[in-house]
């Protein structure tokens, strides 16, 4: 498997298109959750004009009033046709596929068919929140497997979760975030092959949530859980949420390995009703149509990683800071700054900046918080500006 196919682009980078005063007149939960003089770097939404052709694909369905239910496989083609060519995987079988509403949704619905009432569900904290929430509003039980003290899966630490959960009967499942959230981790393909043999030695089933695929930059290799030997009863949710910027376009796909071709055979046939029909045109047209949009965007990103990588050292060098290898997410360690276990907190009162706090993502979170790079390097350098004099 080949590492991410990308060229360079004559676009503009869409992170510096939009002004504060143009974003400000947004009405998503990252623009409207705080007063307007707070910088919002928290919640995943890009600061970004939408790619041209998924206002194309949009505006038409408009224009034709082409607003009814979703049908058929378009999405999970464009979906097939993209990971050949950006990660080498020609293996992903449109047949073994089904429109969800969107990854958490479809995370529940994968778990339904594995686990039952009160089953454990193994997560890697830190990690996103919702893992927690879902798993606990679906009547599962969430078992921890931190990950190592270098952001890495710990595969000690995760065989002893399999070996409990499997010792305590039911049927386990191990939830799997890759690219991982809030750290950046690529997992490898030698990580997630020993995953795999881990899942079937303990007869635990992987559910594998990639909804940041797409934002794995040059120099990175991204690896869908699917593809590696071993995982062929595995189950994985993608979509172009995170990449496209289009969380407000309800559409995803789960994924069956070969082995796990009957289990999502299983789902409830009216799931597939609770995706948008235009959340569909919208990520098939970007994952079709939008690869050059995404190439500036994460090369953007890039340029933000360094330049906030730059800015910390300078103005607030007691921050750890590990810069990830992948999504546009900062995980930033501010235990130095003896700002207790809330930092996120701290700088919200102090310096009118949010942030995503890290005791929601579990064991490892305290002390730490989730910085969104998805912005301009104006906005960038003036939250780290702000935070330091919050401090200062």
């Amino acid at each position: 498997m080949t590492s991410n196919e990308q060229h360079p682009s004559d676009e503009a980078n869409p992170l510096r298109s939009l002004t504060l005063d143009q974003l400000r007149r947004r009405t998503s939960m990252k623009w409207r959750t705080y007063p307007a003089d707070v910088l919002p770097l928290w919640v995943a939404e890009m600061d970004v004009p939408l790619a041209a052709p998924v206002v194309r694909a949009v505006t038409e369905a408009m224009e034709l009033g082409d607003t009814g239910y979703p049908v058929g496989t378009a999405y999970a083609e464009a979906l097939a046709a993209f990971a050949g060519k950006r990660w080498g995987w020609d293996d992903l079988a449109v047949e073994r596929t089904a429109i969800v509403p969107d990854v958490m949704l479809g995370v529940v619905e994968m778990l339904k068919l594995v686990t039952g009432p009160g089953d454990p569900v193994i997560v890697n904290p830190p990690v996103y929140p919702p893992f927690y929430e879902f798993v606990t509003h679906l009547d599962r039980r969430v078992v921890e497997a931190p990950v190592g003290a270098d952001l890495r899966i710990d595969l000690g630490v995760l065989e002893e979760a399999f070996r409990r959960a499997a010792a305590g009967g039911g049927r386990a499942a191990y939830l799997l975030c890759s690219p991982h959230n809030p750290t950046g981790t690529v997992h490898t393909a030698d990580e997630l092959g020993a995953v795999a043999a881990l899942a079937e030695r303990y007869g635990v089933r992987v559910v594998a949530d990639e909804i940041h695929a797409p934002v794995v930059p040059v120099g990175a290799r991204f690896v869908p859980y699917l593809s590696v030997p071993g995982a062929e009863r595995g189950l994985a949710l993608m979509s172009a949420s995170k990449g496209w910027n289009l969380a407000g376009l309800k559409a995803a796909l789960a994924l069956a390995g070969p082995g796990a071709a009957a289990d999502l055979a299983r789902m409830p046939e009216e799931v597939g009703h609770g995706p948008s029909h235009v959340g569909v045109l919208a990520h098939t047209a970007a994952l079709r149509d939008g690869t050059a949009w995404l190439d500036s965007v994460l090369a953007g990103i890039d340029e933000n990683r360094r330049l906030l990588t730059r800015l910390l050292a300078e103005h607030l060098p007691g921050v750890v800071h590990r810069p990830g290898e992948a999504t546009y997410l900062a995980w930033l360690d501010c235990r130095p700054l003896d700002l207790g276990d809330d930092p996120a907190d701290v700088f919200l009162r102090r310096g009118r900046v949010a942030l995503s706090s890290g005791i929601p993502f579990g064991a490892g979170g305290a002390g730490h918080l989730r910085l969104n790079l998805a912005t301009s390097p104006e906005v960038i350098t003036e939250a780290v500006r702000r935070m330091a004099a919050a401090v200062g």
